[in-house]
């Protein structure tokens, strides 16, 4: 008993605000995923917050932020939501299954170079899904202009 109540309430002042600052960043996110996945904005949030929620219970890393963004938006638009819930729990399970098998270790073996530019250029997805809604023309005629 007295591990638990160390390890979950050693520090409830730093989890709340650390609580808030990932819920500050998870909720643009999500909204910006389910706008490219084709699916309205409540889907995301709430497949993010059972994402977050379950994250906080299994155990995760510090400064980890798992959000839907893997979920492809064409399964969405051909197969409908059901399959998109099915998309959403095979990937938890994978990733519980990396995490069994310790799968973390070979990410040394990727070049910091592949993993600035996959931030980079997801950075650039987002923006280019939000340049419609911000300006009212499409991204590609965005793109054209630059």
């Amino acid at each position: 008993m007295k591990k638990i109540k160390k390890e979950w309430f050693s520090n409830v002042k730093g989890d709340i605000l650390a609580g808030i600052v990932v819920a500050l960043a998870l909720i643009p996110e999500a909204i910006a995923f389910s706008i490219i996945a084709g699916v309205d904005p409540m889907v995301g949030l709430y497949a993010s917050f059972c994402i977050a929620v379950i994250i906080a219970f299994v155990g995760g890393r510090p400064g980890m932020i798992s959000t839907n963004g893997s979920i492809d938006g064409s399964i969405s638009k051909k197969h409908g939501l059901n399959y998109l819930l099915a998309a959403t729990i095979l990937t938890g399970i994978i990733q519980v299954l990396f995490g069994v098998f310790k799968i973390a270790k070979l990410m040394k073996f990727i070049p910091r170079a592949v993993m600035i530019g996959f931030v980079n250029s997801l950075a650039i997805l987002i923006l280019l899904a939000q340049v419609p809604h911000f300006i009212g023309i499409s991204s590609m005629t965005y793109i054209l202009l630059v």
